[in-house]
Parts: C-alpha cells; structure tokens; sequence
C-alpha cells in the first residue's frame, strides 16, 4: 500500500531532526572540504547545508569570511554558539534558507569559495537546481567543492530505494560543463569502508568535484 501522508516541510523535518539530540554532528569538519579547501587562499566562503557549523568554523579559523545556510533554525544557533566558543563568531554570518525554494544572496563579484558538503535529504530536494544556483555565485577564480554521496552507503540501500543521486556528468552539466570559462581541477569517486550506525560493517561512494571559475 502507497504511503500517502503528506510529507513534512523541510524546516519541521529539519527541526525536528536537530532537536532530538544537544548535539547531532562531531563538531569536526568533513576531512574532504580539508582536503580540498586546505590549500586555497583566504576570502569569502558560503557553505551550504551547513547544519551545526563545523565547517563553516573550520573555515573561519582559516581566515575565511564564512556565510553559512541552513534551513533548521536549530541548527544555525548551535552553529552560532560553537563559532563563540572558538572565537571566530565575527567572521561568520548565519542565514536560514530552504535551499529547495530559495537561495542566499551573492555579495557583489561572489563567493571564493562555494562549498556543498553531503546535501542529501530523505524529503525531495533540486540537487542540481541548488548546485547550478551556487556555481553561478562563484567569483571569478573562485572554486566551487562539492562532496556528496554517488549512492546510499551499503547499510541503507533498502532503506533509499527510491532516492536519486545525481551522477558526476549530470552535476558537472549543473554547473554549466563543458566551458570555457570554468576547469575541473577534482572529479573524484571515491569508495570508503565504513560502519554504519547499527555497528554493521559496509562502504560508502562519493563524489568530490572540484570546479574553478576562470572568468
């Protein structure tokens, strides 16, 4: 039988999601933005998705200029409070968007740094309506990054039977590839062991684009 209660909105969902727990996340920054965006100068960065601000801090102590989105208004004043207590509450800006329905205004020239970090949903979410809005805010010579997964992890397949994730081709085309004005410096997929949160031992795939906008 077809399950044909309505889905919640993004923001209840969400909301309901981080206030489950004090803490939902590690507090440590996905090892692949430190991978990827360790060696990149300073500027202005926006993080997407940026649930409790790990990244965004990461990024902060670094010398970035961060604004950081999410939907969940919960998660955005955790974010606020851990970016207190590291000392860099004033170098980051916390905005609340439903990245499905709207998206954060670029400062003028853009962003150095547009970053999208595991935005998976189990509701339905424009992946590559949102990667196409956040590589037209990239500033000339800026970078876009994005990491996320190329299928379920192993241990929830079932469970994300019907979730599409978009295929590396398909996200590059979001981001206007082929061009002469932007150059993949990363495309990557990469599968990594994993224990799931049962203890069940299994693996995951990823992928990690790495796009510059030359022009």
């Amino acid at each position: 039988m077809t399950d044909t209660r309505p889905q919640p909105t993004p923001e209840v969902f969400w909301e309901e999601f981080y206030g489950r727990d004090d803490r939902v996340w590690s507090g440590r920054p996905n090892p692949l933005l430190v991978r990827e965006a360790a060696g990149l100068a300073p500027g202005t960065a926006l993080d997407l998705g940026c649930g409790e601000g790990a990244d965004a801090i990461w990024l902060a102590a670094r010398g970035w200029q961060v604004t950081a989105v999410d939907v969940s208004a919960t998660a955005l004043e955790r974010g606020a409070a851990h970016a207190a207590e590291a000392g860099v509450a004033d170098r980051i800006g916390w905005r609340r968007h439903d990245l499905g329905t709207s998206f954060p205004e670029a400062p003028e020239g853009g962003y150095g740094l547009v970053s999208l970090q595991f935005l998976h949903s189990p509701l339905e979410l424009p992946v590559e309506r949102i990667v196409r809005s956040a590589a037209a805010a990239v500033a000339p010579g800026g970078v876009l990054l994005f990491v996320g997964h190329a299928q379920s992890p192993s241990w929830k397949r079932q469970a994300h039977a019907d979730v599409r994730f978009p295929t590396a081709d398909e996200l590059l085309a979001a981001m206007g590839l082929p061009s002469p004005d932007r150059r993949v410096e990363v495309r990557e997929s990469l599968r990594t062991e994993a224990t799931g949160p049962d203890g069940e031992a299994g693996f995951r795939v990823d992928h990690v684009l790495r796009v510059r906008r030359l022009r």
